[in-house]
């Protein structure tokens, strides 16, 4: 059920008025510059803390890792769900070099952008993307999963933590829905991270790959949600059982694995998953069983970049390999979409990009990000999950989708050309917190045209390529 909340109120005040003491954003205050390795840094940071629940038994060992889109290196991202389903043979033959298993790098991932833009105080704010990438969806009948974390943080120092710093909102996917928490929830203690010293980690619980079992309905499929309980108690006693209470749910669910980024890799005992040591990190065991919190896996993950994967899809490269063309996006692009070192991948202009799902030669209907209305802030924000998941239609792409001002995206870049026909390349809506009962409004605010050159204290990462892919790289 959709809360009634309008909120356009700075996170300070609304800690204020939840009883808590926030520092406050300065009127009018000057923004940053950020390098490179500082947007590195504030991506690590905040990112999310995964404790998920797995479901493998009967030969389903490892099933419910995370993975990355090339993990079996054949460089065909449409044989992803098939040879996913070999999981299990990969972890049995740990360690054995002859094994045609061998190969293949697991690499947990989450696959990130950082959005970093002027406030309207003239502050500097970033909002951090994560997409959690698993190979197979809905008990291995779907190809690929499109699980999304957003995260915006305003005050920004350069300093991840800095003082100043405030956390505004996250916004996590629930099937079709887009569950948002502000930062009055996290005074109320609806959404919680997990400090480790180096980093905040917002802390989520995630689904396993299992589709509905009727005629219970569930958390399924890799659906996210928050974890309400204290974080200190995360992970908990060795001879504890290891659940913990999520939103949307009055009971308490199960923890078999934690996946933990780079910064909490030490706090939470987390291991590094290969060949070698797959066979000790699976979990193997049913959704219904209960284990301590001495006996989940703990595995870490590493942040790439969703510049890696949009490019994959481009009409103008090896789309086909990958994808299909039953579906696609247009995006004017005002720069080129780079890779690591700077080089272009995708040129400017109006460009096409095929983003059907593609299993062996078929589709499973779903298409990939650059058709994802998140990755443009196209969505409507949902205070709870719903059974089963439903959505208003922001329609930003199509224009009726606007702030409470009246403005659309058109209103900010100044191309009403665009509206229906194609994205433009900084099109993205910042959501601020508040929830509105009407389909179309939501309460925020299109980034204004210009926003992301670097005059203008912006940077719009779902274009540029941070982090070293490391090819060849076991973990």
């Amino acid at each position: 059920m959709r809360r009634y909340r309008v909120n356009l109120l700075l996170p300070a005040v609304l800690l204020a008025l939840a009883g808590v003491v926030a520092p406050a954003l300065p009127a009018q205050a000057d923004g940053v510059t950020l390098s490179a390795d500082q947007r590195r840094a504030y991506l690590e940071y905040y990112a999310p803390l995964l404790l998920k629940q797995g479901d493998e038994n009967n030969g389903k060992a490892g099933r419910d890792w995370l993975t990355n889109f090339d993990f079996d290196r054949d460089g065909d991202f449409s044989t992803n769900r098939t040879n996913w389903l070999h999981v299990d043979d990969y972890a049995a033959s740990a360690g054995d070099p002859a094994s045609p298993y061998a190969t293949w790098k697991i690499r947990p991932t989450l696959y990130t952008a950082l959005l970093q833009y002027r406030d309207i105080d003239g502050s500097t704010a970033v909002t951090l993307l994560y997409h959690v990438y698993n190979a197979a969806d809905k008990d291995g009948d779907q190809i690929h999963d499109w699980e999304r974390v957003e995260i915006t943080i305003r005050g920004v120092t350069g300093t991840p933590g800095g003082a100043g710093e405030a956390y505004a909102t996250s916004v996590i996917t629930h099937h079709k829905e887009h569950i948002l928490r502000s930062a009055a929830d996290l005074a109320s203690g609806q959404v919680r991270f997990r400090s480790t010293g180096g980093g905040n980690h917002l802390l989520l619980w995630q689904a396993d790959e299992s589709d509905v079992d009727f005629p219970s309905f569930g958390p399924h499929g890799h659906e996210l949600r928050y974890v309400t309980d204290d974080p200190a108690g995360v992970p908990g006693a060795a001879d504890a059982p290891a659940r913990v209470h999520i939103s949307g749910a009055n009971e308490s669910y199960r923890v078999h694995y934690v996946f933990a980024p780079a910064d909490a890799v030490a706090a939470m005992g987390a291991t590094v998953l290969t060949h070698d040591s797959a066979g000790t990190l699976a979990s193997g065991v049913d959704n219904g069983t209960t284990v301590n919190w001495g006996q989940t896996k703990r595995i870490a993950y590493e942040l790439q970049d969703l510049a890696d994967i949009i490019p994959t899809h481009w009409a103008g490269g090896d789309w086909s390999r990958n994808w299909r063309a039953d579906d696609s996006a247009d995006i004017w692009l005002e720069s080129p979409i780079t890779d690591e070192s700077g080089a272009a991948l995708v040129p400017v202009g109006r460009q096409r990009f095929y983003t059907a799902s593609k299993d062996g030669t078929g589709t499973d209907g779903r298409s990939g990000i650059p058709s994802k209305g998140w990755l443009f802030g196209d969505y409507s924000a949902e205070g709870d999950e719903d059974t089963p998941s439903d959505s208003d239609d922001f329609d930003g792409y199509g224009g009726a989708g606007r702030a409470p001002d009246g403005s659309n995206r058109a209103t900010a870049s100044g191309d009403t050309a665009s509206l229906g026909a194609y994205w433009r390349q900084h099109d993205f809506f910042v959501h601020d917190g508040g929830l509105i009962g009407s389909e179309h409004v939501e309460s925020g605010r299109w980034l204004p045209a210009g926003w992301a050159a670097p005059e203008a204290g912006g940077f719009d990462g779902r274009w540029v390529a941070l982090f070293d892919d490391r090819p060849g790289a076991d973990s």
